[in-house]
């Protein structure tokens, strides 16, 4: 058999299975009975994961989730449709269109939320995601637009680490030359190629470069390492259409790690005090980019842990949010209105991108850990200048907050998101975390918000963000995240999400 003829077998195969698992006249409604690829294009094929990656690509998306639903009732999981959701967005898009890499951003944290929820009410957050990925899937044409086809590895220079190749070409905005010398990396073991990638992650201070770097790692151990190369080419491809320069971090970067004689050197393993921590968040937050990432390094230098420099920057990160004095009119979308703080607001932003240093820090070789977080705090510093001069909430504020009592505390903290209130909200969980009582209360009340708020595209990330951070944080800090979160879930509160009333619908709750 021929490598054509064999593509085409399979190609049928795959349709084949399809139309077995969706029935006939619905595959048939769904365009594919002629052929459901770019006619001629070589194509990914995910094997046991295709009927329903194709079904995420090319349903409409108004007939999606009752799709979705017989499944889940006929015994499909949860994360089998997620992994369908997460191939078929990582083929369809490639890491190149701003919806689509959102989409899949969310992915993993929806999944992360079911988790939290009542057993009825699991599937919500998932079903939720999944209808939003379609739904931008068939905007650029499902899979009769794919941008990830099968590519060829070329030969990599033996003097030279692959990553160094891969981050050249991206430099020179090659993405046909980036994405082979990737497929080369990838050849290696899927940490040793996670390393090289972050060569070209650490080249720029991207939020959604770091962010879908980490989210596409960790959903590996979902999805399975042998789709390592597919998820992980996103970034190569992401970096190089984005690629802007490396706004002085490819000269700060090196000289650092130069500097400080980081390159070799052993992680440190020294845990700072809650004092050491909020100077250094402090000088993250209120100074230079070049003044943060000596500080880190600095830091690194000395032996201290790498999980307290990157609870310093998320610290740093969390103080944006409090400190945000919210949009201004003239930037506000109907979506996001005036005085709003969520969607890509600065906090928010920095917070995701803060978390997911954290995280490839903690992954990563020696070399990449200390870079991660040098980049990390670059990242963060600089973004200060017009906020408030204190975090929210005030002490204005929080004398208003009279009851000590946990039920009543929750019940207007619900009252304070319904009317918008940002800043009352922040006050009301302040007071109830400084009163010592217990927070899974407090999740149990933002995250249905989290999951009936559209939140423009980031109510999942930083929910799981916040959640995370809360668990990595010392007791002195970890109340900041949850406050900075009841101000975001507040914030956008009011803008419903697409597709979740009907989800509620067909799962009767």
């Amino acid at each position: 058999m021929t490598n054509r003829n064999r593509r085409e077998f399979l190609a049928d195969v795959g349709k084949g299975m399809l139309v077995a698992s969706v029935g006939a006249t619905l595959a048939s409604e769904m365009g594919l009975s002629t052929g459901f690829a770019a006619e001629g294009a070589e194509r990914i094929n995910f094997g046991v994961h295709e009927p329903l990656v194709v079904v995420m690509q090319d349903t409409p998306a108004d007939k999606l989730l009752p799709i979705l639903v017989e499944k889940l009732n006929s015994g499909t999981d949860l994360n089998a449709l997620v992994t369908a959701g997460a191939l078929a967005n990582a083929r369809t898009f490639g890491g190149q269109d701003y919806d689509g890499y959102h989409a899949f951003m969310a992915l993993l944290p929806a999944l992360q939320m079911s988790k939290e929820l009542p057993e009825d009410r699991k599937a919500l957050p998932v079903l939720k995601v999944l209808h939003r990925n379609t739904r931008f899937m068939q905007a650029v044409g499902g899979s009769k637009k794919e941008v990830l086809h099968p590519v060829a590895a070329t030969e990599l220079p033996k003097d030279r680490p692959g990553g160094e190749v891969v981050r050249e070409a991206t430099r020179k905005k090659d993405v046909n030359a980036a994405d082979s010398a990737f497929a080369a990396v990838a050849k290696h073991p899927a940490d040793e190629a996670y390393n090289e990638l972050q060569l070209c992650i650490q080249d720029e201070i991207n939020v959604h470069s770091v962010v879908l770097a980490w989210r596409s790692w960790a959903i590996l151990d979902l999805v399975g390492k042998e789709h390592a190369h597919t998820l992980l080419r996103q970034s190569v491809r992401f970096c190089t259409r984005e690629n802007s320069g490396g706004q002085g971090i490819r000269a700060t970067l090196p000289k650092m790690i130069d500097q400080y004689k980081l390159m070799g050197k052993a992680l440190g393993t020294r845990k700072a005090d809650d004092a050491w921590i909020e100077k250094l968040a402090d000088v993250i937050y209120g100074t230079n980019r070049n003044l943060a990432a000596e500080a880190a390094a600095s830091a690194l230098a000395e032996g201290i842990s790498p999980e307290s420099v990157g609870e310093a920057i998320s610290l740093a990160a969390n103080r944006l949010v409090l400190c945000d004095p919210g949009r201004l009119k003239k930037n506000a979308p109907a979506h996001k209105p005036e005085g709003s703080v969520h969607g890509d607001s600065v906090g928010v932003h920095a917070s995701d991108a803060a978390n997911a240093w954290r995280h490839i820090a903690h992954v990563s070789n020696a070399r990449n850990t200390f870079a991660s977080l040098i980049v990390g705090a670059y990242h963060t510093a600089g973004q200060s200048s017009g906020l408030n001069k204190l975090p929210a909430p005030l002490a204005e504020h929080l004398e208003k907050i009279t009851s000590k009592d946990a039920a009543t505390l929750l019940r207007d903290a619900e009252v304070s998101i319904k009317e918008k209130d940002q800043v009352r909200t922040a006050a009301i969980v302040h007071q109830y975390g400084m009163l010592g009582l217990p927070e899974r209360p407090v999740f149990d009340l933002l995250i249905r918000y989290a999951v009936s708020e559209d939140g423009a595209l980031h109510a999942e990330k930083y929910y799981r963000t916040v959640s995370e951070e809360f668990a990595m944080s010392r007791p002195a800090f970890r109340w900041r995240q949850l406050v900075a979160l009841a101000r975001v879930t507040t914030s956008e509160y009011g803008f419903a999400a697409p597709g979740y009333a009907e989800a509620c619908k067909l799962l009767k709750v």
